[in-house]
């Protein structure tokens, strides 16, 4: 049999991992290195040259778009269709085990998966049944919970609920009776897919053998992102009759926040007896500038399997590192840069702009927008459309006008504050009928006492709420208002409870909506409105620009999880500096933190080309200014791999990270044409006092400086007026 075809083309280290034995193989493959088609092409290899039927082939994948696409080509590959093999993702693939086996599984044949909008209102009716406040038991919370403990293999009654531990008796409470619950409906969620799969193999002996006997070769790819219940999963049904071949590289596990273990990958040498491994570490990506950065940055990691990347490719350009002296400035820069690679004749789709925190996409889209650069968000929301932030701006329309029924529908009852549907139906029947709005309608409806005295006193409570919101903003700037908003209606702690990246990030957003209110400066419309009035209208249309269409050429913003698989021509990693990459949660966690910094190697190996890194001197954040220094992880980058770019002109000298502990020192002398004045310089006002100045616009006696004062924090004034006095 001729096999040569399924050889051609690959290189030395890939060949030795298509054609290793049937043993056990643990194939660590390096960003770019063709990891795909040498998963193919093992498999191709299996059946034709070592004799397996499709049928005994099993192959696990993460995404259902992976698998379609890896079994496309294996066929393509082989020259035939054949339905008998096993390739899909671990979901998947134990869904097809249970619908044959769903006795042995005590299931209904017929049981139906619960999607996650299903789970969350099943949880929510069952929290509901056992007098459960949801404000005090958000639904999303215990949703977590119980995956995170079928993930982890957990049943209810393998928990322990703690003496006196009032959360883990509460949530093992609501665990048992959502168990219960999905037996007598004939339900299994997402995890429960995987841990009853598990079971089967665990309590069913005759059937483990009889899969043991069937599968020839497991292959699985991505093999670093396992979990604990899907790496079980894998190791009983191998045991020690089947082998295996784990592809994955740990210097990419950045999904420890979601239940990835990385000691799966490491461990892997222990766990299945004297394994091949073999390292893909020639790079078809990227150039040797950008994956010498990457190897030195990832090298910082202790407890590595090894591998450094290479590439026989050009050396390329250097990564431009450039320091804004704010976030504005920051993506004015990133902006100026897109518009001359565009205007050279770059398609804007092989543009990425990666970030840390989704909170950090406002001021790179506001950017995008004003200068009329098409753009997408990949995996996401734009902020404007993100919906705690969609919540914070309907309190912030009810301040202006009650009778904004949208916003009104909104948030009366978030969070939950137990004003239920049927009290919503009524007043929306109440406000038809009389022709009135529905603020009118519930106050109506409050007065005149036409609700059962738990609902009254709820709708009350709300009315309350906003009335007293309004008084309390009266004289705020608009900064202070917005925060003043999100924290007394309780939309902070709301999301607290979420807990996790998740709502961690729901939190970061809604402090960037303070940052936004903060910069916001009021149009010059003759029409006399309040700047909170005229903020909200801009957001609203800031919402409504919309993405670019789908097959519209634009530009990709994304966060640096979202961009793992994914390539392009050039990239801008934004914001890294200290705090926010690695992110200040990290920083005191030795794991977390080597996470953070497979992170920054991911970011790093997605750009082909040209790789941009950028931060800002001082930042809006949490509502506040900080004073930022770069990252470690620019600093882990060899001084000869990177140019430092200051204002549009490029320094050949080598970067310096050094930063002095005065703010006014952290940047460098640049001169505001026609004014005797220079950023970083320190100032007096007659009014505000002594500051530095971080950010102008304009020139000459026209020109506007913005100047972070000592005591009164950050202003924006014109220089003709402002009588600023150099000190």
């Amino acid at each position: 049999m001729d096999v040569s075809n399924i050889l051609n083309n690959l290189n030395d280290a890939q060949r030795d991992a298509v054609t290793g034995a049937l043993d056990n193989m643990l194939v660590l493959a390096g960003a770019g290195s063709g990891k795909t088609r040498v998963l193919v092409h093992r498999i191709a290899w299996l059946i034709q040259a070592e004799g397996l039927s499709p049928h005994q082939i099993l192959a696990v994948t993460f995404t259902n778009k992976a698998a379609r696409e890896m079994r496309g080509r294996i066929e393509e590959l082989l020259g035939f269709t054949n339905r008998s093999m096993w390739v899909g993702t671990f979901h998947g693939l134990a869904h097809r085990l249970l619908k044959m086996h769903w006795r042995e599984a005590k299931l209904n044949e017929n049981f139906q998966i619960l999607d996650a909008d299903d789970q969350l209102r099943l949880v929510k009716r069952i929290a509901k049944q056992l007098d459960l406040d949801e404000s005090h038991w958000p639904a999303r919370q215990i949703v977590g919970f119980i995956n995170a403990q079928k993930d982890e293999g957990r049943r209810a009654a393998h928990i322990d609920p703690g003496q006196g531990d009032m959360y883990q008796r509460t949530m093992v409470r609501v665990y048992t009776a959502y168990e219960e619950a999905c037996e007598r409906s004939g339900m299994v969620d997402f995890a429960e897919l995987l841990l009853r799969a598990h079971e089967l193999w665990l309590y069913h002996p005759e059937l483990l053998q009889l899969y043991r006997q069937r599968f020839g070769h497991i292959l699985v790819d991505e093999f670093q992102d396992t979990n604990t219940i899907q790496y079980a999963w894998l190791r009983v049904l191998a045991g020690d009759a089947v082998s295996i071949t784990a592809v994955g590289d740990d210097d990419q596990s950045i999904y420890g926040w979601r239940g990835a273990k990385i000691e799966n990958i490491q461990q892997f040498s222990r766990d299945f007896s004297d394994p091949k491994i073999v390292r893909l570490e020639q790079n078809y990506r990227s150039t040797s500038n950008i994956l010498n950065a990457a190897n030195a940055v990832i090298a910082n990691n202790a407890g590595r399997l090894g591998k450094e990347l290479w590439t026989e490719g050009m050396e390329g350009e250097k990564i431009d590192f450039y320091a804004g002296f704010n976030e504005q400035d920051e993506a004015r820069f990133v902006v100026d840069q897109i518009l001359r690679a565009v205007d050279d004749g770059m398609a804007r789709s092989d543009i990425a702009i990666l970030y840390r925190s989704n909170a950090q996409s406002r001021v790179m889209e506001e950017a995008l927008i004003r200068s009329n650069v098409p753009y997408r968000i990949y995996g996401g929301q734009r902020f404007y459309d993100r919906l705690e932030i969609k919540n914070a701006l309907a309190y912030m329309r009810l301040l202006v006008n009650r009778h904004d029924d949208a916003a009104i529908e909104r948030v009366i009852n978030t969070p939950v504050r137990g004003i239920g549907s049927k009290t919503i139906d009524t007043m929306r029947e109440y406000a038809r009928d009389h022709g009135c709005s529905l603020w009118h309608a519930g106050s109506a409806m409050v007065v005149n006492k036409l609700l059962p005295n738990r609902a009254n006193s709820a709708l009350e409570a709300f009315y309350d709420l906003i009335e007293r919101l309004d008084g309390d903003t009266k004289e705020l700037e608009l900064a202070e208002l917005a925060d003043h908003v999100i924290t007394v209606s309780g939309l902070i702690e709301h999301h607290r409870k979420e807990k996790g990246e998740k709502g961690q990030a729901r939190i970061e957003n809604l402090e960037e909506l303070v940052s936004a209110c903060k910069v916001y400066e009021p149009s010059n419309d003759e029409e006399e409105r309040s700047v909170l009035a005229d903020f909200l209208d801009n957001a609203a249309l800031d919402a409504g620009e919309a993405q670019a269409d789908e097959f519209e050429d634009s530009v990709q913003l994304m966060t640096l999880h979202s961009a793992k698989g994914l390539e392009f021509d050039t990239v801008f990693m934004v914001g890294v500096e200290e705090g926010l990459f690695p992110h200040k949660m990290s920083v005191s966690e030795p794991g977390r933190l080597e996470e953070e910094r497979r992170l920054c190697y991911v970011g790093i190996t997605r750009a082909m080309r040209k790789l941009y890194i950028t931060m800002a001197e001082s930042r809006r954040m949490h509502g506040s200014e900080t004073y930022n220094t770069p990252s470690r992880f620019i600093k882990e980058i060899p001084t000869e791999y990177l140019t430092e770019i200051r204002m549009q002109a490029k320094v050949s000298r080598p970067v310096s990270f050094s930063r002095p502990s005065s703010p006014s020192a952290g940047f460098d002398d640049y001169d505001i044409p026609d004014t005797g004045i220079s950023l970083g310089q320190r100032v007096y006002h007659s009014i505000f006092g002594e500051g530095v100045v971080i950010n102008f616009e304009g020139q000459g006696k026209s020109a506007r400086v913005q100047v972070n004062f000592d005591s009164e924090g950050s202003k924006w004034l014109v220089l003709a007026y402002a009588k600023l006095q150099a000190i």
